[in-house]
């Protein structure tokens, strides 16, 4: 049993007081009971999230920071055939223009159906097919487009980007320079769209961008058994909602990590990956002297010193 657990630990202040609240028995036990046996050291700024790069180590992927083929990959898991063509993957987003700076908001927030997301679909699919684009609907927040241009393109996680200054993370790319004039295409054809007038009578936000991530072509991902990738703790996180959050955490606790605190004692194997916003650490049974053993056991690790030094 391998438990990777995405958006584990969090940079903001209120994020780390909670942290130091945490009441998480079965984390502590199985910190306790197992040793460090790889860590991905990165900061916030990177493009790839921390859990991308622990699951494209399990599965085999290769690729640069912000170029590891997450796009084709749910592609093909939407029913989509891939070729060998290279694929990105489109978020349909709205842009919030403050004062200072334009942000992006969870794409959550845009609460949006089927219908309304094939419709804001077919509005901009001329502005890509006439740059030889070719783009598919995969769900109402993922589609896809695909071009030869997109094969070594690095881009930003969107949950990089969510909350944050979207200049910041724009890729500073030779054929990214398209990838913004569509972006500004697309926000003048959505801004006067009868979908979105219809969104904001409905009180629900306008779609007036979107975000391409995960380019690249597909590679096979390498079987791994027992695998579970609990991403329960985003939602809240990339909303700021720590006592949700907190709950989330607590609900971890009492579920999968009891689980495989419950497998450990009963000799079977058991792995943790927990990621943060800058580094993912794994801990698995590790060959360890009688000091350490000791040392593990009178002085264990402190969850809420792990997870802040994530």
């Amino acid at each position: 049993m391998h438990v990777l657990i995405p958006y584990a630990s969090a940079l903001a202040e209120a994020a780390r007081a909670v942290m130091r609240d945490l009441s998480l028995p079965h984390l502590g036990r199985l910190l306790a009971r197992l040793g460090p046996v790889w860590r991905s050291e990165g900061d916030e700024y990177s493009l790839s999230m921390p859990h991308e790069r622990a699951l494209a180590l399990a599965w085999g992927y290769a690729g640069p920071d912000g170029g590891l083929p997450w796009a084709a990959h749910a592609a093909a898991s939407d029913g989509i055939a891939t070729d060998d063509l290279s694929w990105g993957l489109l978020t349909p987003a709205h842009w919030h223009a403050g004062a200072d700076e334009v942000t992006m908001l969870p794409p959550e927030s845009l609460q949006l159906d089927e219908a309304g997301s094939r419709e804001a679909l077919e509005a901009v699919r001329e502005l890509f097919e006439a740059e030889g684009w070719v783009l598919v609907y995969g769900a109402p927040l993922r589609w896809y487009v695909a071009h030869e241009s997109l094969a070594e393109l690095p881009t930003a996680s969107i949950d990089r980007v969510v909350g944050r200054n979207v200049d910041l993370w724009m890729p500073d790319h030779p054929q990214a320079r398209l990838v913004r004039r569509l972006q500004q295409e697309v926000q003048m054809l959505l801004y006067t769209h009868p979908l979105n007038e219809r969104r904001e009578a409905a009180g629900l936000l306008p779609i007036n961008s979107f975000w391409l991530s995960g380019c690249g072509v597909r590679q096979e991902a390498r079987p791994v058994a027992d695998l579970i990738v609990d991403t329960r703790l985003r939602e809240a996180l990339l909303h700021g909602d720590w006592a949700t959050w907190a709950q989330a955490w607590q609900a971890l606790d009492a579920g999968p990590l009891r689980e495989a605190w419950q497998r450990l004692r009963a000799g079977q194997p058991v792995q943790l990956t927990l990621c943060g916003e800058r580094h993912a650490q794994t801990w698995a049974p590790a060959a360890r002297s009688w000091w350490q053993v000791l040392r593990a056991r009178w002085t264990p690790a402190s969850p809420a010193d792990v997870l802040q030094s994530l």
